[in-house]
């Protein structure tokens, strides 16, 4: 504590002015007066310099506790029930601490979450590469032109699979990390229906699939077209993927005060109860999922209509279908909610 330039100067300023005080009462007072101001000040330097020792100690106590969090240890309370200046500070510490030990938890997960990922990334990808790898291999070799044409329409196959994974991995990616950006337009519900449709129409025809559309046509909601249909369009081609051939796709939407619904219903198989709490995590493949399912498409499609404050459930029967129901609320509920 003595160490401190700054206070042993402080106590020499004190012993300074009690000297002058003593000297004073001396010479102009008496020689009690000047015991009695020299035992006075000789007292509450005393007292200055224990309560400094006091807080030295304690600020030791509060370093030694800030050495612990450095070190990543964050079970402990330095709070204490007295009012002062260390004791807001401990406070403060303590409130620091539990934010610490908040987002340590939080990075804890992301990383068990970020290895999970990886590690299914490596099988999804391993599983086309192997393939490819086997069938160049028959190709640098002597086999006739009908099985040429197999494996390099195989390998074209895997390709695509290998890019649409790479593709739906970079959007999901960027939504988590918040660098898109969703536009707040006003969006006719037909539009972002027909735009999704585009896509699956010749998969639909081959399974000789109907798709019907029911709703207001004035229905509009506020979001972003492309990214709206691009969930709509994962929920549509998990429909086609579990309904059987010949079977419907139902379109159905409406427009209240408070929000605006879309819903898709299928005729396909169904979702078994255990897997439905689980459909939108990624990776997650149900007991129904087929070989090539990723299972990715719907973990997109949550994460694009939640990051535009909206809502999505889905309603399911083994051996009548599936009903995904999407809520785009308006701007009056957003700012509530």
């Amino acid at each position: 504590m003595l160490r401190n330039r700054e206070l042993r100067f402080y106590l020499l300023i004190l012993s300074i002015i009690a000297l002058l005080f003593t000297m004073f009462a001396y010479l102009y007072i008496s020689a009690a007066a000047a015991i009695y101001v020299f035992v006075t000040c000789m007292v509450l330097i005393c007292v200055q310099v224990i309560s400094t020792w006091w807080r030295y100690r304690e600020i030791a106590k509060l370093s030694g506790h800030l050495r612990r969090i450095a070190n990543g240890d964050y079970q402990f309370d330095i709070r204490d029930n007295y009012e002062g200046e260390l004791s807001i500070l401990k406070s403060e510490i303590y409130k620091v601490t539990l934010m610490l030990s908040q987002q340590g938890s939080s990075l804890k997960k992301d990383k068990s979450k970020l290895t999970d990922a990886i590690s299914d990334i490596s099988h999804q990808l391993k599983t086309p590469l192997t393939s490819m790898m086997v069938m160049a291999d028959l190709l640098s070799g002597k086999i006739t032109e009908e099985k040429r044409q197999e494996f390099t329409r195989n390998i074209r196959i895997q390709l695509e699979r290998i890019e649409w994974l790479v593709s739906s991995l970079l959007k999901l990616s960027k939504i988590d990390a918040g660098s898109v950006t969703f536009k707040k337009e006003k969006v006719p519900v037909i539009q972002v229906i027909e735009k999704a449709a585009e896509a699956v129409l010749i998969p639909m025809d081959i399974k000789q699939q109907s798709l019907k559309t029911e709703g207001d046509r004035n229905a509009v909601f506020y979001g972003d077209l492309k990214w709206t249909a691009e969930a709509i369009l994962n929920i549509l081609k998990n429909g086609i993927e579990h309904t059987a051939e010949g079977g419907e796709i139902y379109f159905s939407f409406f427009e209240n005060a408070l929000f605006t619904e879309i819903s898709i219903r299928d005729t396909g198989k169904g979702i078994p109860k255990k897997d439905l709490p689980h459909i939108f995590k990624r990776f997650y493949k149900g007991e129904n999922a087929g070989e090539d399912s990723v299972g990715i498409g719907l973990a997109m499609a949550y994460s694009i209509i939640s990051a535009q404050n909206g809502d999505i459930e889905v309603v399911s029967k083994e051996g009548e279908g599936t009903t995904f129901q999407i809520k785009f609320y308006k701007q009056a509920i957003n700012s509530i909610k």
